[in-house]
């Protein structure tokens, strides 16, 4: 007996319909001619690979969001991708092995174990770009300045950056000599602006007062451009790297504010998004009425060390079927569809042929079929005239 519930997807798994998907398809092309066209080639990343590359470098957060199998040839274990990101990383250092920077773009499907922010899906459509091989600023806003325009292409408005840097917390915590446990308690705590519990915690790990006053206000560290100066005046006994990280995000507002003066960017020098694999700045856009980021990246300079080739890295990622449900961005129409019979006349297979060069869609009428021409999109028929086949409304 066929249950009547076999057409049920699993939680945070979904599909797209004939409208929508093809919505998404010119929104791909439409996003991979603009990464093409900034210079950034495309990679195919495999949908599964081995478990101890996939993972490598990533952090506990990756790992408890890969499925995992055993492969039946090897016995060794496999992962489904989570992020292409560091699969992508792993090509850079290991496959390509270039000395100039080099720029790569990527999209896919990627599987989650549980669902996580964009949209909610355990099966996001991820699309991103990387660029290695260069350590400034200057890459770090190439790549902030082409999330925007990924962001622009798909329709989006209102938009505004969020910027911080991993660094600060992670020099405060090893002035304080957090162990592991406690620099994660810690760490979940200033996630969720869980203010009292942050205090609960410093108060726990026994520090000397301007480290305790220090990791106390991070949690204050956000707003706009008058965050910078409070920054310097709070953590001004922190250590050298804390004013260095605080400059390296001054120098990107500065740089933003020359190439997106219209953009609002907000400071948050508590945010650890990618905490683990992150090594410097770290950025997400923000749409109105949406709690969680559209887009988000950041500079991750060690992960290609493991690969046998570190190299400076920075760039971006965000879910296709995220920006196509909030943003306007409105495919090519083509025009109405035309129902050709099904008759074998080689010269209305040569008609066919020629309209379907000039990027009309042609639907072939099927001996037998029900159904309505109209009702399968189709405003016009090839019908024969004198010796000709012509296009003649329906």
């Amino acid at each position: 007996m066929i249950q009547d519930n076999t057409w049920l997807l699993p939680e945070g798994i979904d599909e797209l319909l004939p409208a929508r998907a093809r919505a998404l398809e010119a929104l791909r092309r439409a996003l991979l001619d603009c990464y093409e066209g900034w210079g950034y080639q495309l990679v195919i990343t495999p949908f599964i690979e081995f478990l101890d590359s996939l993972l490598t470098g990533t952090g506990r957060d990756l790992d408890l969001q890969t499925f995992k199998l055993t492969d039946q040839l090897s016995g060794r274990q496999l992962g489904v991708r989570a992020d292409i990101t560091p699969q992508a990383a792993r090509i850079d250092a290991h496959r390509l092995r270039h000395q100039a920077p080099t720029r790569l773009c990527y999209i896919g499907s990627v599987l989650r174990t549980r669902a996580e922010g964009f949209s909610g899906s355990r099966s996001p459509l991820q699309i991103g770009a990387e660029l290695y091989g260069h350590a400034g600023v200057e890459s770090d806003v190439e790549i902030l300045c082409l999330m925007m325009e990924t962001l622009r292409i798909a329709g989006l408005t209102d938009v505004y950056l969020d910027l911080g840097h991993v660094g600060i917390y992670r020099a405060l915590a090893e002035a304080a000599g957090l162990s592991p446990r406690q620099e994660a308690d810690l760490f979940e705590s200033l996630q969720r602006k869980a203010t009292a519990e942050i205090e609960e915690l410093v108060d726990g790990f026994g520090l000397d007062v301007p480290l305790r006053r220090m990791l106390l206000g991070l949690v204050e560290l956000n707003g706009g451009q008058e965050v910078l100066p409070l920054a310097r005046e709070m953590l001004a006994e922190a250590p050298p790297l804390v004013g260095m990280a605080i400059d390296y995000v001054e120098a990107v507002a500065a740089q933003l504010r020359c190439s997106l003066p219209d953009v609002p960017v907000h400071f948050d020098l508590a945010e650890l998004r990618a905490y683990h694999y992150q090594t410097g700045v770290v950025f997400a856009a923000f749409v109105p009425g949406e709690g969680q980021e559209v887009a988000r990246g950041g500079r991750y300079d060690e992960i290609g060390e493991v690969f046998g080739r570190a190299r400076p890295a920075t760039g971006f990622s965000a879910d296709l079927k995220t920006l196509m449900r909030l943003g306007s961005h409105v495919p090519q129409v083509l025009a109405d569809a035309v129902m050709a019979p099904s008759d074998l006349d080689a010269d209305l297979q040569a008609k066919i042929v020629e309209l379907r060069a000039s990027g009309r869609v042609v639907i072939r009428e099927l001996p037998g079929q029900s159904g309505d021409p109209v009702q399968m999109g189709c405003a016009y028929r090839l019908q024969k005239q004198a010796e000709t086949w012509d296009v003649v409304p329906l």
